[in-house]
């Protein structure tokens, strides 16, 4: 009977010591498999990148921009022009009628009336002259009659046309001073002008535009002048327009709470209209090396950063790093590293859950 429990016994032994021995083949095989779908990569030394997208809007150039304002009181009698119109440079755009031209018109007249008497008294004085029958003295204020009325002629010509190009009867026309488009209109027909009166219309050269990007307070670290901007609007959502910033301003706008950046931008093809919003993307590097590594080697755990390194092929350690940046699927960390150790990219999970465990 002790013969039979003894053997029951071997027989159970050597069944365990087999399942065991069965359980560690199995698990070799098992750690093989998820050593090789584990991917791993190079942590490398580069300057980091960062990317801040601001707003902004299309303005006209202030140094190619020409508005004219009444300087005389009368009525709008015709306009020649819409809002957005092209115009070229000493074109009619409207027609005034004033009660203070008529009365420039008046004296006009007048003074020519006044020039051919004088011009007649002239010619008599010097046919006397000749003929010995009239002094020099009074050939001489002859002249000067003349003259005098001639430059008070001139005189109220250069005045009439500070206003406009006379058309007579009260009406003056007023030309385009510059090529360009119409961006401001505040004027049509029978409308009442004066002297105190808002710009009438505004004309525009827009091969040259200004985009005014709003930089928040946030963001004043980021932005300074120089830096490359790529910038894309909704009107044309595959294109995208490449500038600089050529100044920024050193005083907040008192209503908008932001500064005020300006990019210079050559608008030859007029794609870019006044007011038209634009998405400016602002890149820079750091000049400060970094290492990085891919923002999918991260664990986040705890409120700290962690990562998997691969000290052998077999053998791995947690690393707690610091982030300093992240960009585009890139992390640049400023310590917990060294260059050229390997990080785990995938899979990384579950091993930081079995060394953590362990």
């Amino acid at each position: 009977m002790k013969k039979l429990i003894i053997l029951a016994g071997i027989i159970t032994l050597i069944s365990c010591s087999s399942k065991k021995i069965e359980n560690t083949e199995n698990q070799n095989i098992l750690n093989k498999t998820f050593l090789e779908s584990i991917e791993t990569t190079k942590v490398i030394l580069t300057n980091q990148e960062q990317e801040l997208i601001l707003t902004g809007k299309v303005e006209c150039d202030p140094d190619k921009l020409m508005s004219y304002v009444p300087l005389i009181s009368g009525v709008v009698e015709r306009t020649y022009f819409s809002l957005g119109d092209k115009v070229q440079k000493g074109r009619p755009l409207l027609d005034v009628r004033s009660t203070e031209l008529s009365a420039l018109q008046a004296e006009k007249i007048s003074l020519e009336a006044e020039e051919k008497i004088a011009e007649r008294e002239l010619k008599a004085s010097q046919a006397m002259f000749d003929d010995n029958m009239l002094s020099e003295k009074e050939l001489l204020e002859a002249k000067g009659k003349l003259t005098q009325i001639r430059a008070a002629i001139s005189k109220i010509k250069a005045d009439m046309s500070f206003y406009g190009e006379d058309k007579g009867n009260g009406v003056f026309t007023v030309n385009a001073p510059m090529s360009g488009f119409i961006v401001h209109k505040k004027a049509s027909q029978g409308t009442t002008i004066s002297a105190d009166y808002d710009a009438v219309f505004t004309i525009a050269d827009l091969s040259t535009v200004w985009i005014t990007v709003n930089v928040y307070a946030g963001n004043l670290l980021f932005v300074r002048e120089g830096m490359e901007v790529e910038m894309t609007t909704l009107s044309y959502p595959d294109e995208v327009f490449y500038g600089k910033i050529n100044a920024l301003s050193q005083v907040f706008d008192p209503e908008e709470k932001v500064l005020k950046a300006r990019i210079v931008m050559k608008n030859n093809d007029l794609k870019l209209k006044p007011e038209m919003s634009m998405l400016i993307k602002l890149k820079d590097k750091t000049s400060q090396p970094l290492l990085a590594i891919p923002s999918d080697a991260l664990i986040f755990d705890a409120n700290q950063y962690f990562v998997v390194v691969e000290e052998t092929p077999e053998k791995f350690v947690i690393r707690n790093v610091t982030l300093a940046g992240q960009h585009n699927k890139v992390s640049y960390i400023s310590s917990g590293l060294s260059e050229s150790e390997t990080v785990v990219v995938k899979n990384q999970l579950l091993i930081y859950s079995g060394i953590k465990e362990g």
